[in-house]
């Protein structure tokens, strides 16, 4: 009896999984009826999210970032640089999204993955435009010196809702970044304090005295839905991007101030009431996120 049971659900579990292949709008379509999703999430819930500070040990700054099983690894680098004569008093970011083969079957070696400059734009657009980063804190010596922040997200595992994952991994990894105590040698140019000098004498009159973190403020969160005829689906899977192909990024800044909405396409219609419930699912995710980065700071202060 015990055998004969175990393979009825063998094989209940094989139809299930050859419906879902067959047709997976149909098989999706069943699971929203009763307003559920088959990994058990309600609509508008996103998956569970992580973030970790420190990933990369050799980087100014760096952090993880998971939510569900897709995972960003962001690094920031500094470097001094001579600043542009129109913003003189002003330090530049340099921002770049990467998706290796080893993220997703789809992305093939050799061929850069279509989606990594799109989303590399939509980072530089929404990080620059929320004013999180006050550019003149990367200032050294006006006209003459000023830190570029050089960011690398790495996208290791793309389940979809990268956007969501890199801009969390960003603004993680700009809460951890340190930015170096400088001094200016005899010769103008700047250099990262260590102590002492190479004959031994200390380095005088720093720039900066000691290591500081950047001051972040209106700090941008964004949650990424599907529109599929009547339904929202909030934090899709890139199972769920591929069967219902109308997304809606919205990014909020920590005060809930609308930094942008992205809707790249697709055959449902935005309509003012589907877009104010994505707004007002971000506003909650927006809460969740913040408390999740809090911790993960709190955490790497304890450590």
């Amino acid at each position: 009896m015990g055998s004969s049971g175990a393979s009825g659900d063998l094989s209940g579990e094989m139809e299930v999984d050859a419906f879902r292949r067959l047709f997976p709008l149909r098989f999706y379509e069943r699971h929203l009826l009763e307003s559920v999703r088959p990994d058990a999430r309600p609509l508008g819930r996103a998956r569970d999210t992580t973030v970790a500070l420190g990933a990369v040990a050799t980087a100014d700054g760096s952090a993880m970032a998971k939510i569900g099983c897709t995972t960003m690894l962001a690094a920031i680098k500094l470097e001094v640089m001579t600043p542009p004569l129109d913003s003189s008093d002003e330090g530049s970011v340099a921002i770049d999204f990467h998706m290796p083969p080893i993220c997703s079957p789809i992305v093939r070696p050799g061929r850069p993955a279509e989606v990594a400059p799109v989303v590399s734009k939509q980072l530089s657009d929404a990080i620059i435009s929320s004013g999180m980063i006050n550019l003149k804190e990367l200032s050294l010596v006006s006209g003459k010196a000023a830190w570029m922040a050089y960011l690398d997200i790495y996208c290791l595992d793309a389940d979809g809702a990268l956007f969501d994952a890199a801009l969390l991994a960003a603004v993680a990894a700009f809460s951890h970044l340190q930015i170096p105590a400088v001094t200016v040698n005899d010769d103008g140019r700047v250099v990262i304090m260590s102590g002492e000098n190479e004959e031994g004498k200390l380095l005088k009159d720093p720039v900066n005295k000691e290591k500081r973190k950047l001051t972040l403020t209106c700090i941008p969160f964004s949650l990424t839905c599907i529109l599929h005829k009547n339904y929202i689906l909030a934090d899709p899977t890139a199972e769920e991007e591929s069967v219902m192909e109308t997304p809606v990024t919205v990014v909020l800044d920590s005060s809930s101030r609308l930094v942008s909405l992205y809707k790249p396409g697709g055959p449902v219609l935005a309509y003012m009431s589907a877009v104010q419930d994505c707004v007002a699912l971000t506003r909650q995710r927006v809460k969740e996120l913040q408390k999740i980065l809090s911790d993960a700071i709190s955490d790497m202060e304890v450590d």
